[in-house]
């Protein structure tokens, strides 16, 4: 007699199994056919459309729960195969209500009584978890969609942005893009030092040229002279066809004296670069000489925001300004004249020549004038040339004032190798 003839079948079982009833899952026992022997109260409280369970094929329950034919396949033949099997997402409906659950199953081994010798398995309830993971999922794809449309408006607002900085100037732009001052309530009461300039005739000269070749000469005046004003900081106000405003002092100053000094030698720059254009502009059909007339004046100006709602500019306005302006007119072509008030900032370091006094337009009294010819350095001699230029039929090369000029050269020489190299990997089609 086997030992398990001298105990009833169902009391070991229900004694086996005694932990079903404490389980917070769904269990089942099945024998080794697979038919279901026992479970708990979760998987009659899980699974009501079930009825009574007892002695059914466990992949035919499967079946009345929904669940795919390719699952059922897979548990039946991994169960074969391995002994055990997991299937992580089931999805049944109870109710009309789609939930998720995870079948875990493995056989069981009993030496001492045979209809042990089955299948032990249960149904963990997932759909709360599956419900988090799907909202987080969904945070995350929302984040992500989110991401992109701020790096796409972030692209946007830099390419704005960057257009937005050819029309202004970049101690302007600096101030406004970083927000360290209010565009609607900036208004300041600052010494400025003041630059105009025109060319002198510049309507009759404009007057018989095709509009292409007049867009070449304006474009290449103001953007070299615009480059120069930015290299001496200064801060361009605005063009009003070839004539430029200029202003030091604001919205950056290294104090009133130096920003005059540093207008001066702007001057002095775009003069020598004007003369020097007049080569390229030659070389291109434009015969006639380019003469450019400037004036500079120093004085307390209020500079700030002025306009509408609808549209700002970041200007000045006072006579300092005027006077820049009518010194300008006054002035004979291809000379720089300023008046008195710079002159006293800069005298000491600069070559001037006295102009007499003149009453402007729009002035009660005459103001002295002076011609500025150049400016001296620490030796006290005449500060040279702003570069040593040298411009063939196609190629211009500048060396910066007070380059070393040897290695000027030697860098001329990198780059022409450089070139050749890049016309040897890429030789003409």
């Amino acid at each position: 007699m086997e030992i398990e003839d001298l105990f009833n079948r169902q009391n070991i079982i229900d004694m086996s199994f005694f932990n079903f009833n404490n389980a917070i899952t769904a269990a089942y026992f099945a024998d080794k056919d697979l038919k279901i022997q026992k479970v708990n109260a979760n998987f009659k409280a899980f699974f009501p459309i079930l009825g009574n369970v007892s002695n059914i094929y466990f992949p035919d329950v499967l079946h009345q729960l929904g669940v795919d034919q390719e699952q059922i396949e897979s548990f039946s033949r991994e169960l074969q195969e391995k002994g055990q099997v997991l299937i992580p997402k089931i999805l049944i409906k109870i109710d009309g209500k789609e939930r998720v659950y995870s079948l875990l199953s493995a056989k069981t081994k009993n030496d001492d009584f045979s209809y042990l010798n089955g299948v032990q398995g249960q149904f963990v309830d997932r759909t709360e978890e599956f419900e988090l993971r799907r909202e987080r999922e969904e945070l995350l794809e929302e984040k992500i969609r989110n991401r992109e449309i701020i790096e796409e408006k972030t692209r946007k607002l830099e390419a704005l942005a960057n257009r937005l900085a050819k029309y202004l100037s970049p101690q302007l732009y600096e101030t406004i893009f970083t927000g360290e001052s209010d565009v609607k309530q900036s208004f300041a009461r600052k010494n400025l030092t003041i630059f105009f300039s025109d060319i002198e005739g510049f309507t009759d000269i404009s007057d018989g040229m095709e509009p292409e070749r007049l867009a070449f000469v304006i474009n290449t005046y103001l953007g070299e002279m615009s480059k120069i004003a930015l290299d001496s900081g200064g801060t361009i106000d605005k063009f009003i066809g070839d004539a430029m405003l200029i202003f030091f002092g604001d919205p950056e100053t290294d104090g009133e004296k130096e920003d005059a000094i540093k207008c001066a030698q702007m001057a002095l720059n775009m003069q020598r670069r004007a003369d020097q254009l007049q080569e390229v502009w030659i070389a291109h059909g434009i015969s006639s000489p380019i003469r450019v007339r400037m004036g500079i004046s120093t004085g307390f100006c209020t500079v700030g925001n002025f306009g509408s709602d609808q549209r700002l500019e970041y200007t000045v306005f006072g006579s300092p300004v005027n006077l820049a302006s009518r010194l300008e007119e006054s002035t004979p072509s291809g000379t720089i004249l300023i008046s008195e008030s710079t002159y006293l900032l800069i005298q000491d370091i600069a070559e001037c020549q006295p102009m007499g006094e003149v009453t402007p337009k729009g002035f009660i009294r005459p103001i002295g004038t002076y011609r500025l010819d150049g400016l001296k350095d620490e030796a006290n001699e005449v500060m040279g040339e702003m570069a040593l230029t040298r411009i063939g039929k196609y190629v211009e090369v500048n060396i910066r004032q007070g380059s070393d000029i040897r290695a000027a050269i030697v860098e001329l020489k990198e780059i022409r190798d450089e070139l050749k190299e890049q016309l040897r990997l890429s030789p003409p089609q």
